[in-house]
């Protein structure tokens, strides 16, 4: 109904998305937004327990997955590789480039009860599954009591 109500609402604006801008720069790069990746975390990583298995879901689309480097050793487990971005065919400048570019490690700490001989890695659509089953002696049991 009301488009503007003064004519400077346009340049208000402008001066916001600049403070915005700036307070990005200097907070390290890193932004607000809910979907914006810290400096060094990517890939994004979500973990997931059952009283059988930790499932761990690193998200990497675009990438290879023989040429990811993954690991488990005293509990721990670590997912190494990179990406490489092919440059735009037209050679343009880059005003913003959001998606990440180079190397990248992503460890993640386990539970004291997970059993490293049953590990099992599978990629589908951009998604490493890592399924660390948990050891049998750990779960807990029901005592009967006579």
């Amino acid at each position: 109904m009301f488009e503007r109500i003064s004519p400077f609402d346009d340049v208000f604006e402008q001066f916001r998305r600049f403070e915005r801008d700036v307070d990005e720069l200097l907070s390290g790069g890193t932004s607000r937004n809910i979907r914006a990746f810290a400096s060094g975390t990517f890939p994004a990583v979500n973990v997931a327990a059952t009283p059988d298995a930790i499932n761990v879901y690193l998200f990497a689309p675009g990438i290879d997955p023989k040429s990811l480097d993954t690991s488990l050793q005293q509990n721990v487990l670590l997912i190494s590789g990179s990406r490489e971005l092919q440059p735009p065919k037209d050679q343009g400048t880059f005003y913003r480039q959001e998606r990440f570019s180079g190397a990248f490690r992503r460890v993640v700490a386990l539970p004291d009860d997970v059993d490293p001989d049953r590990v099992e890695a599978r990629y589908v659509d951009g998604i490493v599954h890592v399924t660390v089953g948990r050891r049998a002696e750990a779960k807990p049991r029901q005592i009967e009591i006579h």
